[in-house]
């Protein structure tokens, strides 16, 4: 599958057409977030070919920059993310794509975790003084990472 062209800035910021704008690297950033309850679960990168799966398969599949390879979300963990919606920001340099999530451990996060955001800065002010960058933990894992994600 090829996407269209990229053409006009206006056919680009106000038109009907996907025309999704991948760096020099062939990457575009890609927000998960859950359709039931709009929680942010992760953040990574797509490329046309990981767009084109998830596209054809409805299950989000995502580049693995650290493994070099298509990466569909749960074929290790069983912890599928089913694409319901698909959205591009403005300039069409940023996709979000909204999911139901599947799976025993129903977690999108490698560490167990529903969300990979499971931490927060402790407290802003003291972060902007430069005196405090403490994270507080904002969630319980749901897994085990090291029974689901066994080493081969």
């Amino acid at each position: 599958m090829s996407f269209p062209a990229r053409t006009t800035t206006a056919e680009i910021e106000l038109g009907s057409t996907l025309q999704p704008k991948f760096g020099s690297d062939g990457l575009i950033p890609c927000i998960t977030q859950d359709i039931a309850t709009g929680q942010v679960l992760m953040f990574a990168f797509m490329n046309a070919e990981s767009l084109a799966h998830t596209l054809k398969t409805r299950k989000a599949t995502y580049w693995s920059r650290s493994r070099g390879k298509l990466w569909c979300k749960g074929e290790e963990s069983g912890n599928v993310q089913w694409v319901k919606e698909l959205y591009t920001d403005c300039d069409q340099d940023v996709l979000l794509v909204k999911v139901e999530q599947s799976g025993a451990a129903n977690a999108s996060c490698h560490n167990g975790y529903k969300s990979c955001f499971y931490r927060k800065l402790d407290n802003l002010d003291e972060a902007a003084a430069g005196t405090n960058f403490n994270l507080q933990f904002v969630s319980q894992p749901l897994f085990d990472p090291a029974v689901v994600y066994k080493k081969k």
